[in-house]
């Protein structure tokens, strides 16, 4: 456990200072409001700008757009979209509910979508999730490929009038519906265009808490609205998300009775959290995956050969004993690059990876050898270090590859400070080793777990694999108006990272969590996150 405490930042620097009190500060002064562990994220807080879950955290909170993802099934659920038609799975008519207003008064309109979608998709706005408007017509004009941008707005998108807007698709994608629950597909209001400093500065959504303040590096204040219109208001008067670089410490307070909430409770407390909190102990089934990415920008990890290699270290980690051992049966041992969560009919299917991920130390010294070794004969294993206790599987994942290896010096892991840090490092390509890559699902499909990841130039795409046939089997699935049919393509395009190995499946994670006597009615939804709406305080 590292040392007791909570990091704060210093205006603008890297000191960190111990405060005397807990990260909570205790329930003085909070009456109403719920604490909870948090990490900073990597992006100002615009929609089309969030690809990871500490900022996703708050965007569930602070917006509500056409869809929302049932917190119990993860069913894709109408909220301010009435209706969305089609007759041919590529040309949509959206229609509005009436009544619903962002929280500094403006009306949610049409053009609130439309314009959010093309500032989301333009180029120069450099947004991580402008890949998830590729389908819209005009993607290839607004956002090209190579070069610069030869429009500003998406052909596709028109408005009919104030609750009434068309989309027309480049291709048919009849699940594209239920891709609209996801954070980049929020509508703006025209205070984001009109003075968007402000707006990042105290972001101003259309849902059930605002921002009413934000100290980088130590604690976001989220309010509720109390003229919010949809059918699932706050519950409580609002979260505090409280900055922690190290989960222990997180748990330690809420020991302490100095913090209501953790949504991640760290690998050394696992033996004991049942005895500690009773049934105030959250573990569920959630739509993560963790794995390992290889950076195959870097001709090393990329060149004829490596695939062997690749193969071989996803042979060489014994999942069967890591997850037992250090997650006390709070991860399962990953069999394919999707997760459980969907089901059958969702795209799940057990074994799909074959024997790439089975462990086998004869066979993957073997495959390792005839890949031509290791680069340079050693490698690292990137994390960050604030957040996860990603210290403890990553150094078990290096001595499973260790031993395989009979090399004790083969693999190690390099911890990076904060998570910023590390998606920085990331976005920069400067790694040279693989790197881990946590996937929380955006929306329950199997195109979600592997289109944003696997596909050239995908949102997500954070190792740059490129496989022509991968792209064509995910465009044929997306194509496909059966969900039988489009399971199976999808399917088919995971065969090829069974033999590519562009990422290591590890496992099947569980959200889990833990909260205080002070809250209740405390759950996680389908992708591991607290329904924090939901939370009453007692």
């Amino acid at each position: 456990m590292r040392r007791p405490g909570c990091a704060k930042w210093g205006a603008g620097a890297l000191a960190v200072a111990l405060v005397a009190t807990a990260c909570g500060g205790g329930s003085a002064g909070r009456s109403g409001v719920v604490s909870s562990s948090w990490g900073d994220p990597q992006n100002p807080l615009e929609p089309a700008n969030t690809n990871e879950v500490q900022g996703g955290k708050v965007l569930d909170m602070l917006f509500r757009g056409l869809k929302r993802y049932d917190p119990r099934t993860g069913a894709a659920l109408n909220v301010l979209a009435d209706r969305i038609e089609t007759k041919d799975s590529q040309h949509y008519t959206v229609t509005l509910k009436s009544g619903w207003t962002f929280s500094n008064g403006e009306k949610v309109t049409a053009k609130s979508f439309v314009d959010a979608w093309n500032y989301g998709a333009q180029l120069r706005n450099k947004q991580k999730n402008a890949a998830f408007f590729q389908y819209i017509d005009g993607f290839d004009r607004v956002h090209p490929a190579n070069g610069a941008a030869t429009a500003t707005t998406l052909s596709g998108l028109a408005v009919k009038d104030e609750r009434t807007f068309t989309v027309a698709l480049n291709q048919k994608f009849s699940s594209w519906p239920d891709t609209l629950g996801y954070t980049a597909f929020m509508p703006l209001p025209q205070a984001f265009f009109k003075d968007h400093a402000a707006w990042v500065d105290k972001p101003v959504g259309n849902g059930p808490y605002l921002v009413d303040s934000y100290d980088k590096g130590s604690v976001l204040r989220m309010r509720k609205w109390a003229k919010y219109p949809g059918a699932d208001p706050a519950r409580n008067g609002g979260v505090d998300l409280r900055v922690y670089t190290d989960n222990n410490t997180a748990y330690t307070d809420l020991q302490a009775g100095n913090l209501d909430l953790v949504d991640d409770v760290p690998a050394a407390q696992l033996t004991h959290v049942k005895q500690d909190l009773g049934g105030r102990y959250l573990n569920q089934p959630a739509g993560i995956i963790q794995t390992l990415t290889f950076p195959m920008y870097d001709k090393r990890w990329s060149r004829p050969g490596a695939d062997k290699v690749r193969r071989g270290l996803s042979m060489a980690i014994d999942r069967a004993q890591i997850t037992q051992e250090i997650f006390q049966r709070t991860r399962t041992p990953a069999t394919d690059w999707t997760s459980p969560v969907l089901g059958k009919a969702g795209g799940y299917q057990a074994g799909l990876c074959g024997a790439a991920c089975v462990f086998d130390p004869a066979r993957a010294r073997q495959l390792i050898k005839e890949g031509g070794g290791l680069p340079g004969g050693r490698m690292t294993l990137t994390y960050n270090a604030d957040t996860g206790s990603h210290k403890d599987w990553i150094d078990a994942i290096c001595n499973s590859i260790n031993r395989t290896l009979r090399d004790d010096r083969a693999c190690v892991g390099a911890p990076v400070g904060t998570f910023a840090d590390f998606r920085n490092k990331i976005a920069a390509r400067t790694l040279t080793g693989p790197f881990r890559a946590g996937w929380q699902m955006d929306y329950p499909l199997i195109q979600n777990f592997l289109q944003p990841l696997y596909y050239s130039n995908g949102s997500a795409n954070d190792g740059k694999f490129s496989n022509p046939r991968f792209d064509t089997l995910v465009n044929q699935a997306n194509a496909a108006t059966d969900s039988g049919a489009a399971v199976a393509k999808f399917q088919d395009a995971e065969r090829i990272l069974a033999q590519q190995m562009p990422s290591i499946p590890l496992w099947y994670q569980n959200g889990s969590g833990g909260y205080s006597e002070r809250i209740s009615n405390v759950s996680l939804n389908a992708f591991g996150v607290p329904v924090y709406n939901q939370i009453k305080v007692n």
